[in-house]
């Protein structure tokens, strides 16, 4: 699952290289969050949500063929190092 989820938002941004796609399981299934540059988050989102939407329709199908529950997140990185403790040095001008 997260091959295609990596595979997807690649095709839709401008930076594929800071795509990365992380799988934790939970208890209801398999939360797949979905990191792009913060200047990507638009095109991985779209108008009103419609391709975050599709990917999120995409994937739910290709889950429920393998009979599994996969919720995808979307997070910038930026969101990722304050959730991880690096947003502190980020602002701090250290990296």
């Amino acid at each position: 699952m997260t091959k295609l989820v990596e595979t997807i938002a690649k095709s839709l941004v401008d930076h594929p290289d800071q795509v990365i796609v992380t799988e934790k399981d939970d208890r209801q299934g398999s939360v797949l969050q979905l990191r792009v540059a913060g200047d990507d988050m638009g095109k991985v989102i779209g108008k009103q949500g419609r391709i975050a939407r599709a990917l999120r329709t995409v994937v739910k199908a290709a889950a429920t063929r393998e009979k599994k529950k996969v919720i995808v997140e979307i997070i910038s990185e930026e969101e990722f190092e304050e959730e991880n403790g690096g947003g502190e040095a980020l602002e701090n001008g250290v990296n």
